[in-house]
Formats: C-alpha cells, structure tokens, sequence
C-alpha cells in the first residue's frame, strides 16, 4: 500500500502542475488587464497605475518567469489583490474558513436525511412513501435556489424578525460570549439548509436507485431464500454493497467549497470562498481567480486520493500494489 500512496502521491503533484500552467495561460491570455473595470477603462485607468500593476506582477518578464514569480509570490505572500492590494493567501484562507462551517454542516444534512429517505423509498418503492418523495425531490431539483433563499429571508426577516444576511449580526461581534455563538450559529442554519435541499433531493434519488439494483441480485434472492429476514436482507447485505460507489462520491465533495455556495454565499451575503470568486470575476482580479483556481485543483486530487484509499479499506476486492 506505500508504493501506492507515493505513486498516487506523484501523480497528482504532477497532475496539478499541469492544471497549474493551462490555468495561468489561459488566464493570461484572456481580454483586459488586472485592475480595470469597464468603467475605470475611459475615465480612471492611467498609464502610471498600468505601468505599475506590470511591475508588482511581472508582466514585462518571459512567460515563464511569470508563471514561476507568480506562485512563489502567492505562497511566501507577495502577492495582492488588484482590487484592494490586500495579500492574495490571506483572503483565500479567510474565505475558506468561512466557507468550511457553511460546507459542513450543509453536507452532514445532506447525507443525514439523503440515505434514509432513499433508502426507505426503495424498500417501499411503489407506495405511497416513495412517490411522495419523489416528487418533493422533483420539485426541489425544479425550483431554483435563488428563489428558496428568497423565501427563507423573507419567511425569517417578516415572520421571525431575525437578521440571516452576512455571518454575523452587525455589533454583535463586540458582545462576545454564548450570545454571539449562538448569533453566529443561527446565522449558519437558513444557508446550510438551502445548501443541503438540492442534494438532499438529487443523493436520495441516486441511493434509492442503487438499492433497487443491488435488490435485483441473485445473491440478494438468495439470501431470501434461506429464510432471512427482511430487516437482515436490507440493511446487511443489499445497503453494504449499494454503498460501495458513495465512497468515490464522497470525495468528490470536497470541490463544493467553491463551486458549490456562490448562489447561497451571494445570496445571503457570506463571505466565503464562491463569493470572492464571483466578485475577483467582476472586477477582473486575475491573481484571486488563479489562487481560488490551483486551490480548487488542489481539492479536487485530495477528494480522488480520499476516495481511492476508502474504496481500497471498505472493500476488500480492491488490492494497492
């Protein structure tokens, strides 16, 4: 199981290398220039502030000298904004701690209702249980996300005379203590459930489907014939192996940080990781976009790694050499 880890290990290295170089051409190769808007094109932008967002970026280096100054820059915290001038590891890492919380919690909902409601749907696959599911899972992959926020904030801020905008509710910060714990928390509940709706409805779907096809196997009959009971015939033999492809799904959300919460982080206005992505691409924030980019690549080989050694312990047809 070493030799499999240092070779995974180099070949995601190597992988995110390479996602590292097509990011930064591309990127370098898109219209525009860093800290100009299309406001600031006719009216702000002068030739002393371009000259001088060429030099704090290298931009009159060779190509790979840029590549190699700019990420040595990002991690020894060289590197800023255009926006704001502010270090570009700092506010990524700022964002990604508020972000985690909101991914979290969001996923733990998810897969704390997702399972026993797909799972109960294909034991009563038919009834009255399992068509009512499926079209409430309909429905919450139908309506659009920004539309539920709207609810909720409305529902909260008309009927419940609560603050749920931002991370926290203004002045309380100052308070400190249990009071602005609990503040925090609440703050936290609305968009981890808007976060968890969709996967909720789409993951319950996915598990009552592979329980109806691990049902159909003959080893499942099987097990029938002997006598088992149904409970036994469920939950020990078909649910262990219609798990087995929720172990590489499962490492594959980790890339959810970023992607996954811009409409939700937008929305209720968190300042998380989808957000300032949103906004570097509004204000052309090229050094934010390529640190939020090699961050994603960066988590999307971590969720493969986790999933290759999970599938490798739960199941023990799978053999590192």
């Amino acid at each position: 199981m070493g030799g499999f880890f240092i070779r995974s290990l180099v070949q995601k290295l190597i992988t995110l290398v390479l996602i590292s170089i097509i990011s930064f051409l591309i990127i370098h190769l898109a219209p525009g220039q860093p800290g100009r808007t299309e406001g600031e094109m006719s009216q702000k932008a002068s030739l002393e502030r371009i000259a001088k967002f060429r030099k704090i970026f290298h931009l009159d280096e060779p190509l790979y000298k840029q590549y190699l100054l700019f990420y040595s820059d990002m991690f020894t915290g060289k590197l800023v904004s255009t926006k704001d001038s502010q270090p570009v590891f700092g506010k990524v890492w700022e964002r990604f701690l508020n972000s985690l919380p909101l991914f979290i919690v969001g996923t733990i909902i998810t897969w704390m209702l997702a399972f026993p409601v797909g799972i109960s749907a294909a034991i009563r696959r038919g009834g009255v249980y399992d068509r009512t599911t499926t079209l409430i899972a309909y429905l919450l992959i139908s309506v659009p996300g920004f539309f539920l926020a709207y609810m909720l904030i409305r529902f909260a801020v008309t009927d419940l005379r609560v603050s749920v905008l931002g991370i926290r509710t203004f002045g309380m910060e100052e308070v400190g203590g249990v009071s602005a714990f609990m503040d925090r928390v609440w703050h936290l509940v609305l968009p981890s459930i808007l976060g968890a709706t969709a996967g909720i409805a789409v993951l319950s779907r996915y598990v009552r489907g592979q329980m109806l096809d691990v049902e159909r196997q003959d080893y499942i009959r099987t097990a029938r014939a002997k006598g088992l009971a149904e409970d036994t015939v469920h939950y020990k033999h078909a649910l262990r192996n219609a798990l087995m492809p929720f172990v590489t799904m499962f490492g594959m959300i980790l890339p959810g940080l970023i992607g996954g919460s811009v409409i939700i982080e937008t929305v209720f206005a968190w300042p998380g990781m989808g957000r300032l992505g949103f906004e570097a691409i509004l204000a052309r924030d090229y050094p934010i976009l390529l640190a939020l980019n090699f961050f994603s690549a960066i988590l999307v080989l971590t969720g493969t790694f986790v999933s290759d050694v999970l599938y490798g312990l739960v199941d023990p047809r799978v053999k590192y050499d």
